[in-house]
């Protein structure tokens, strides 16, 4: 078949090229200006909204709370006490107050300031043990802040009022009285603990020491009144005077089926302490 030969169309493919070229032909005739009409724009989207959280809030109801959530009771957590500065004084009274925590730094501070808090401390045992007071009925909470300083300055004041009132071998006086009160309170707080008594070794020491102060007011007006028959009523009275004090924290400490045997050897200690103060001249 050569390329002049013409193959026959059908009438509906005829159809068609003539509309072709007839929309073809309306174009150019309509010239460059004529702009075709655009499509309609999209619809728009609707957008998710962001949010700063990293979990995206939900739009779906809440549900109700259910009856157990809402019959449970929330407890409050306290809040963490504020740090302040513990060496100051306003933390050291909250504290020493409420007896909590570690108690002030005393290193640091004046030497005046510990001497009145040391003088006070033995004002306070010395009303607790040798006056009367309610609380000589709970010898624990009576003598609770024991201390050795105010026993010894008792021991050593008694120890130079004897040795001042001896017109010879002051030196020697006061040996035999110090050595008498210190190992005296030393032994009679072991038979104490070795009779059961339930008290602290040096906390028995200190109430001894401090039971020693109307024989001490009884050594000084014995020293300044030269007078046998005054000097026995004055150590009478001041030999009463101790033992009552002593009386309620040796009993308290034992078994009271051994009480007189607690007792008993405090009572000799000053009545021997007495004999002295009459017997020097």
């Amino acid at each position: 078949m050569s390329h002049n030969d013409t193959i026959p169309l059908y009438q509906s493919s005829q159809s068609d090229i003539d509309e072709i070229e007839n929309m073809m032909n309306d174009g150019f005739q309509s010239g460059p200006g004529t702009v075709l009409p655009a499509r309609p724009p999209s619809p728009i989207r609707p957008s998710i909204p962001v949010s700063s959280s990293p979990f995206v809030q939900s739009n779906l109801p809440q549900l109700p709370p259910s009856s157990s959530s809402t019959t449970q009771k929330v407890t409050p957590v306290p809040a963490p006490p504020p740090a302040g500065n513990f060496g100051s004084s306003e933390g050291s009274k909250t504290i020493g107050g409420s007896g909590f925590g570690s108690p002030p730094n005393t290193l640091t501070e004046p030497v005046w300031d510990t001497v009145k808090r040391d003088l006070s401390r033995i004002v306070s045992n010395l009303k607790l043990v040798v006056f009367p007071n309610p609380n000589r009925e709970d010898p624990g909470k009576a003598l609770r802040d024991w201390d050795l300083w105010g026993p010894f300055f008792f021991i050593v004041f008694l120890g130079l009022t004897l040795s001042w009132s001896a017109s010879v071998k002051k030196s020697e006086v006061f040996a035999v009285a110090f050595a008498l009160l210190a190992a005296g309170a030393v032994i009679l707080t072991l038979n104490v603990l070795l009779l059961g008594g339930h008290i602290i070794f040096f906390q028995s020491l200190s109430l001894l020491g401090y039971c020693l102060f109307p024989l001490d007011v009884g050594a000084v007006i014995c020293m300044l009144k030269d007078n046998v028959i005054l000097k026995m009523i004055v150590v009478t009275v001041t030999l009463a005077w101790s033992s009552w004090a002593a009386y309620p924290f040796m009993s308290a400490a034992v078994n009271p089926r051994r009480k007189a045997l607690a007792l008993y050897p405090v009572f000799l200690m000053y009545v021997s302490v007495g004999f002295l103060i009459i017997a020097i001249d």
